[in-house]
């Protein structure tokens, strides 16, 4: 039975889900990236099931002469590669067209980090006399000393928190669960936050671990708008997003000589080869140490 296009990514969708155990993170950025494939397809008049090897290259050369990231073009070459492995799977399709698709070299577009002298000037802009510089110190204590995601960073709960312990369990991508450290520069302040900001914000009995003043849970867009307003303070306007301390976490352990395994598991990457980018950051970070100080650079 025929089945149309809106019909097949609703399926395809559904597979992702459930099958693969998606977050709803990921489900929605496979469907923004077919969306654009699938208007792309409108515009040139092809059929999803028709679609050759030569329309998706020059699909994607589009996306990158329109300024799409390499990361972002990256992204849609999985999506992409993701969607026709399940059409053949499904028997939709006797040929992958998407098989010989290569993503862009990730490592050219490298990650911003922070040097710790700007970690630790970020955290000095944080008002300790006020219970919103408190709690926002927590925040950024746990978001360069854990390393989390920040959609794993709102969606944490107080069950989550195991202070006596050290540590935290949070849910990555895929709603895979990993045990995070904690330093004892983030138990301290998450113990302030806990004992002297939150129990009088907390009007609704919230599971969540960070509340806003209004006592409800954060957004991903409020806990940028905190980076962003403290990046600014400590003159760092261009230098922050809302991955740059997770990148510094990276960066600065294995600068330290972590193992590059233990940092894949500290960070949640199902494949090491998504965790050896910053294996690229330390090396152009040392070139550039080089280069401003050897005397024949």
């Amino acid at each position: 039975m025929k089945k149309d296009r809106k019909e097949l990514l609703k399926i395809y969708i559904d597979y992702l889900a459930v099958e693969k155990g998606l977050a709803a993170n990921s489900l929605n950025s496979y469907s923004f990236d077919l969306k654009k494939f699938f208007d792309y397809l409108d515009r040139t008049r092809k059929e999803l099931l028709r679609v050759k090897e030569s329309d998706l290259v020059n699909f994607i050369h589009e996306q990158a002469q329109s300024g799409l990231s390499p990361r972002s073009l990256a992204r849609m070459v999985s999506s992409l590669k993701s969607l026709f492995k399940f059409l053949v799977l499904e028997n939709y399709l006797k040929k992958d067209p998407a098989q010989g698709l290569s993503s862009p070299a990730l490592w050219l577009n490298l990650p911003r980090v922070l040097t710790i002298e700007e970690v630790e000037a970020l955290l000095e802009k944080t008002d300790l006399k006020t219970p919103q510089g408190i709690r926002d110190r927590a925040i950024l204590e746990i978001m360069y000393g854990s390393g989390l995601r920040v959609s794993e960073l709102v969606s944490l709960e107080l069950k989550d928190i195991r202070l006596n312990q050290g540590f935290l369990i949070c849910k990555g991508k895929g709603n895979k669960e990993r045990i995070v450290p904690l330093n004892r520069s983030s138990i301290r302040w998450l113990k302030a936050y806990l004992s002297e900001v939150r129990p009088s914000w907390d009007r609704f009995s919230s599971p969540v671990l960070f509340l806003t003043r209004r006592g409800r849970a954060f957004t991903r867009q409020g806990i940028w708008k905190i980076l962003k307003t403290y990046g600014q303070a400590a003159g760092l306007r261009d230098r922050i997003h809302p991955h740059v301390l997770r990148h510094s976490f990276a960066t600065h352990l294995l600068e330290r000589g972590a193992d590059l395994r233990a940092v894949q598991m500290l960070l949640g990457h199902s494949q090491i080869t998504t965790t050896q980018i910053y294996t690229h950051v330390s090396r152009e970070r040392l070139k550039q140490i080089y280069d401003r100080f050897h005397p024949r650079a």
